[in-house]
């Protein structure tokens, strides 16, 4: 009897294993989710690029290693756009006609994304978004998702004058580069201004390319505002930084700052260094204690590591765990519709809040967050030539939101540079 039963037990066994190595089989052999986008390799927004797509492959990596997908693993397909929007509509044609990739992430920033948005909508495709700025406000796509922190498109010159208005300032100045992102920048700052009856009394677009602004600060300090409001890119940004260290900004100056793009990578900031004390700015994400999530430590050590392989921005704390972020969110997505709908997918997306690494995210009727959770951080005492410095909490402090708040800030802004 005994030998019977150990017999019948092996052959269960013996069934079982065939039919879980069938199964293994018919799983291995099942065709992978794709998700197709374009990512800038070259150009003037690579730098992003990069730490963008690294993000994404390391979630792929991550969600692959606990089985994939609906039983499915998860490949990518990235093109490089070559940072240009020219680009990117036949990119996004060849990934849904020709690699009939199930997704699509957007690329990297603005410019790349909006001639995009005709193309999506069209097609009926989820388009989950990468850092562009109100790209759906004129097309109104319903299945448009961007993972950056910005909401309502207010929210950072609002956030930003506040804490100046809070800190006593009454008149502003405005500087912006003559490019869109800023100048839509620029027009958000107007019109909150205008609310918050402030009275602007500078307001200068600069050409692209300028690389000499002492002329300009000596206009705007003249000027004797109590809020200076930038919005420049990376050049501009440590042109701008040179100057105001050269030639001061004036002692009425309570806060400076705003939307200067660059303060957020580690290259530039440990090139600038000192230069940025007392500075104001946007961010996404910082390594202070409000904004450890679940995960959060486990995704940069592994990015730390890859990043210098990959070449990229040695802390990637503003683009890459949204990169991640992007993909938690597409996977808890399939795994509650249970299919590659993408209506359905779009419904889940946006009717229900979503866990990520960067905090909870929940989505407007427009695709953007419900609430802001775009960092307005002060930076206190760097020194120069030490990137470490900014891998600590209290480099930059945050001041909004305040859910996030790390700290108040220091006014006016002759002193907190000091």
């Amino acid at each position: 009897m005994k030998r019977r039963t150990l017999l019948g037990g092996t052959i269960t066994a013996a069934v079982l294993g065939l039919t879980f190595g069938l199964n293994s089989a018919a799983l291995a052999q099942q065709p992978p989710i794709k998700i197709g986008m374009s990512m800038a390799q070259t150009g003037g927004l690579a730098g992003g690029g990069k730490a963008s797509q690294l993000g994404i492959e390391i979630w792929r990596d991550d969600v692959n290693a606990r089985g994939g997908l609906l039983g499915r693993k998860v490949e990518l397909i990235v093109y490089d756009d070559k940072s240009s929007a020219s680009e990117t509509p036949a990119i996004y044609s060849k990934l849904l006609d020709v690699d009939k990739v199930d997704i699509l992430f957007a690329p990297y920033a603005t410019v790349p994304t909006a001639p995009l948005m005709p193309l999506v909508k069209q097609r009926g495709m989820l388009l989950m978004g990468n850092f562009s700025f109100q790209v759906n406000s004129k097309v109104g796509h319903d299945m448009w998702f961007n993972n950056a922190p910005w909401g309502p498109a207010d929210s950072w010159a609002a956030s930003f004058l506040e804490l100046g208005q809070k800190a006593g300032g009454k008149t502003i100045a405005l500087l912006a580069a003559d490019q869109e992102f800023a100048q839509n920048l620029a027009l958000t700052a107007r019109d909150v201004a205008k609310k918050m009856n402030m009275q602007i009394v500078f307001d200068q677009a600069y050409p692209p390319n300028t690389v000499e602004f002492s002329s300009i600060l000596r206009a705007l300090k003249a000027a004797k505002p109590d809020i200076v409001y930038v919005a420049s890119y990376p050049p501009d940004s440590a042109g701008i930084l040179r100057a105001v260290n050269e030639i001061g900004i004036g002692n009425n100056v309570k806060i400076f700052g705003g939307g200067m793009v660059g303060l957020q990578f580690g290259a530039v900031m440990e090139n600038l260094g000192s230069l940025l004390n007392g500075v104001v700015n946007y961010n996404t994400w910082l390594p202070e204690p409000s904004m450890q999530n679940e995960g959060t430590k486990a995704f940069f050590e592994t990015y730390t590591k890859r990043a210098i392989e990959a070449k990229v921005d040695p802390l990637g704390y503003y683009l890459a765990p949204f990169g991640y972020a992007s993909g938690q969110m597409i996977e808890q997505a399939i795994k509650a519709v249970g299919s590659l709908d993408q209506k359905a997918l779009a419904k889940y997306l946006r009717e229900n809040e979503h866990k990520t690494i960067v905090g909870p995210i929940a989505f407007a009727a427009d695709g953007e967050r419900k609430e802001s959770a775009t960092l307005q951080a002060q930076f206190r005492g760097v020194v120069d030539k030490n990137m470490d410095q900014f891998r600590k909490s209290g480099t930059q402090v945050i001041l909004f939101p305040a859910k996030m708040k790390s700290g108040d800030l220091i006014s006016p802004f002759e002193a907190a540079r000091k």
